[in-house]
């Protein structure tokens, strides 16, 4: 199972990747697929197919290499850095799928540029009220 849930997202990935074609990945989803994001928002299948393709335009030539697929029962995680041409360095990108029944159900990405990765190191500081000392 772990490694068919693995094939499968690798399989989502490249031919969303490799074509460009959102149409693709509809039949690798569950049609109750969730997609979650950190600012608390969430969207549905339709939602977030509309999304992928409303974003491929301007993502077009993107490049994604693959640092981690893992993979524990039904949820798979993938780490990938995303640039697109002459835009360095670009973005750390952090996927968990869970899968049900051989579809992806659910999906929760967490982005960080790159650039930005050493501020991200200190989020607490803007937090800390101005009377504290640390």
């Amino acid at each position: 199972m772990t490694a068919e849930n693995k094939s499968i997202v690798q399989r989502a990935l490249t031919e969303l990747v490799g074509t460009g074609d959102v149409e693709a990945l509809a039949p690798l989803l569950s049609e109750d697929f969730v997609h979650h994001r950190p600012d608390s928002t969430s969207s549905t299948k339709a939602e977030w197919l509309a999304a992928v393709r409303s974003a491929l335009v301007p993502l077009a030539g993107m490049q994604v290499e693959i640092h981690h697929v893992l993979a524990d029962g039904d949820h798979v995680v993938m780490h990938s850095r995303r640039r697109l041409p002459g835009a360095e360095p670009g973005i750390a990108v952090v996927d968990i799928w869970r899968l049900d029944d051989g579809l992806i159900a659910e999906g929760w990405e967490i982005i960080e540029p790159v650039a930005q990765a050493a501020a991200n190191l200190v989020w607490w500081e803007a937090a800390r009220p101005s009377w504290t000392t640390w």
